[in-house]
Order: structure tokens, then sequence, then C-alpha cells
């Protein structure tokens, strides 16, 4: 049970019921308190960067001026990121995530905060139907890029859905450049990027991991120019914080803003 408490015996109930498991996200409870995590905080500086770097656009791109849009955040997790796009002051926020566990635990996540502008709902991001979605302000797809084997349809997806801003945060491998025969060796194609291939097959049990373990990942290059074939107008590497996390700071994972 927890130690500070609120004026609410309802909301304490269910801060308690956080507080009593340890979670991926370290929030900042009503009352005090911080969710224990099951990494010790080990991977909080990820979510961090993550996060500066996210506010940081947003208040480039909508001067702060929040209260009429709508958000959507693909495979939201427990749903961090969505609570604080939601405590930014977006009218809508909904979070879309395969694993019902996940949705729970985002659920009870946005009832301790009382935020009836943020919902969470359960299905795998292709399974969508966009026409009864609709099209959002802002659309987030953090961490979840390089876990699929269709990265294609999913940057077709974060179209279909955004008429605003997409914000894009993956792991990307080296590029390869240059020509290659094409069909002859007198007729030749450029490269316009690459994939690499990461097996999760034997991980697919884990609450982290691929859904199907088949993992294709871009580089850098695959993923602008993909992001333009598929519709965005404006495709821009940010720039990560002196304080940024390692993998952010050195290039092996980048945060992408693609504009309408």
């Amino acid at each position: 049970m927890s130690d500070l408490k609120t004026d609410d015996p309802g909301r304490n109930e269910l801060i308690d019921r956080a507080l009593e498991r340890e979670w991926f996200y370290s929030y900042d409870l009503p009352g005090g308190q911080r969710t224990p995590t099951y990494h010790h905080g080990e991977l909080d500086a990820i979510h961090d960067t993550r996060w500066e770097m996210l506010n940081t656009h947003l208040k480039s791109v909508f001067a702060g001026q929040y209260a009429h849009l709508k958000a959507v955040d693909l495979a939201s997790h427990q749903g961090f990121f969505a609570l604080k796009t939601a405590q930014m002051g977006f009218a809508e926020v909904l979070g879309i995530e395969a694993r019902q566990s996940h949705v729970d635990d985002s659920t009870l996540i946005a009832d301790i905060y009382d935020l009836p502008q943020l919902n969470f709902m359960q299905s795998d991001i292709f399974d969508v139907d966009t026409r009864q979605l609709g099209q959002f302000d802002l659309v987030l797809m953090l961490g979840l890029l390089y876990h699929l084997e269709n990265p294609v349809g999913a940057l077709r997806l974060c179209r279909e859905l955004c008429k605003g801003v997409c914000l894009i945060e993956t792991q990307i491998v080296p590029g390869l450049t240059g020509v290659v025969d094409y069909g002859s060796y007198q007729f030749v194609r450029p490269l316009k990027g690459s994939f690499g291939i990461i097996d999760e097959t034997g991980e697919t049990h884990g609450p982290e991991a691929s859904l199907t373990g088949i993992c294709l990942i871009p580089s850098l290059e695959a993923l602008k120019w993909l992001l333009l074939k598929v519709g965005f107008n404006e495709v821009s590497v940010l720039e990560p914080p002196e304080t940024a996390y390692e993998q952010l700071r050195y290039g092996k994972r980048v945060m992408v803003a693609a504009h309408v």
C-alpha cells in the first residue's frame, strides 16, 4: 500500500494497485510516489530522450496550442507517451496496442491521472480501420518500426492516419549505396537504402518483442526515402540533445519527423 495519499479514496486504491507491481516505465504518480520498474531504471534514459525530442519538436510545430488537436500513439505499450501527450493538453489521445495486458495497464494509468480524453484500444496496427478512426494531427510510432516484418505497410498506415506530423523513433542499420544490375548488366538501378533482418522468433512471448519475430530494420536513407514515397511532403531527422541516450546520440537510433 502507498504511504503518500491523495484526497480521493478511489484514486488511492488505483495508485496502490500500480505500486504493487513492476512496470516498464517509471510514472510520477499523484501523491508523490513513482512506479517501480523491472529494469531498475536502466531504460529510463531512452524514454526521457524520446520525450525531450518529441516535446521540443511539437512545441515548434504547434506553438504549444494543443487544445483542439487529436493524437494517436501506435503500439502505445503501457501508455507512457500517450499519457504525456494528453497531459500536454491534446483534446483527444488514442493509444493502439496489440497486447491486451498493455491496454489494461494503460487504462489503469489513465484512470489514476483522471484523463478522460485519453483512451486505449487493443488491436494489431495492421487490423485498424483507418476510415473509422479518421485522421490525427499527431501520429506517434516510437520503438515499433524495427519490430515489424512489414515496415513499409506501417509507414503507409502512418500516412493514412496523419493530417499533420508523424514522429517515428526507431533503430536503424548501416546503409548500402551504389547501383545494382537489375535484370541485366546493361540495366542498373540506384539503391535507395537498405534493410537489415533481425531474428526475434525466440522472443515473441516477451512484452517488448515483435509479434511475429521477423524484423526488417531500415537504414536512415531507406526510412527517409520511404516516408516521401508513401506521401509525406517533408522529412527531417531530429537532433538529439547532448544528454541523449547513447544510441540516439551516436546515430544508431533516430527520431524522424514526417510532415503532411
